[in-house]
């Protein structure tokens, strides 16, 4: 008896591409090529995961896969709508869930269709729309390749906050406190000059770009600039910067909340960067299998010729 890529993938939760790739690689015992397909024994076990023994590992794959995507570049509107559509509604959904955002994913979609969903409050509506008015922003800003700075993060978070118009694109001048967590904000008059700080170090870090958005995700986190909204921003300030370097945008997940909350914490605590630093390159690594694993079902070899 034998299965096929399609429903060892289903079976073993990986993408088909990934499974192709153990078959070619022959990590999966008694798996046979025929014609362009695969024969998967039925009774095989899924091949143990070594692809992610170190961050550093991690990244070097991430590499690889965004390069095997550069040569499909050029994407088509087509496709570029594709990659874009779905990816937005979910990723609005689980960062405003994040927030205490009481959307479902479909009532998110809904909303964003121009819909109301009734017993839901105004608030949860606005901040669906603001924080998808906030993501198109983030691709024009990608598009024109605008570097960052502070205006940037405060228009960003202006489109943000649709819900607070008073607070919208100004730093705080209250302290605040974030409850649960093990980092206290910095007080009002010190967010401008952390600012600054934060804004020098990060433009000249050599880091690998995830490392990098991962360490200034943490900080602009810790100073908490505005009243509210510094997650939603924060997570739209780290997909800015990973789109301007060629890499897809990244949805953390509401289920792993936990696991990013934790981050932090192992952070300010230990300063340990590499809960986050990991968390964020598996979220690219699996997005980066999407992209290609649609573009090689429905492009074939582009070769880089669209």
């Amino acid at each position: 008896m034998f299965m096929t890529v399609k429903e060892a993938a289903e079976k073993w939760e990986l993408s088909d591409r990934r499974v192709r790739i153990l078959c070619a690689e022959g990590k999966i015992p008694g798996a046979y090529q025929q014609g362009r397909g695969w024969k998967i024994p039925a009774n095989a076990v899924k091949p143990a995961d070594g692809r992610y023994k170190t961050s550093a590992s991690l990244l070097e794959i991430i590499d690889r896969k965004k390069a095997e995507l550069d040569t499909c570049r050029p994407l088509t509107a087509g496709e570029v709508a594709r990659l874009t559509e779905e990816f937005t509604v979910e990723y609005t959904y689980n960062s405003n869930a994040i927030e205490g955002n009481t959307l479902t994913l479909r009532e998110t979609d809904m909303v964003l269709r121009g819909l109301t969903i009734d017993q839901k409050p105004l608030k949860d509506h606005m901040e669906a729309v603001g924080h998808k008015e906030a993501f198109d922003f983030v691709r024009e800003l990608v598009r024109d390749n605008i570097p960052l700075s502070e205006r940037t993060i405060q228009q960003i978070h202006y489109l943000v906050l649709a819900d607070k118009r008073e607070d919208r694109g100004v730093y705080r001048r209250v302290p605040v406190r974030i409850l649960g967590a093990q980092h206290e904000p910095v007080q009002p008059y010190m967010i401008q000059p952390r600012m600054e700080q934060l804004m020098l170090s990060y433009a000249e870090s050599k880091e690998h770009i995830v490392t990098k958005v991962a360490r200034f995700h943490i900080e602009f986190e810790g100073i908490h600039p505005f009243i509210d909204g510094n997650g939603r921003t924060g997570r739209l300030l780290v997909n800015l910067e990973l789109m301007k370097a060629g890499y897809p945008p990244i949805d953390i997940k509401f289920t792993d909340r936990l696991s990013y909350y934790n981050a932090f914490d192992e952070y300010h605590i230990k300063k340990n960067l590499a809960a986050m630093e990991t968390l964020f390159a598996r979220y690219l690594d699996e997005r980066l299998e999407q992209y290609l694993t649609m573009l090689q079902v429905h492009g074939g070899n582009r070769n880089g010729t669209v």
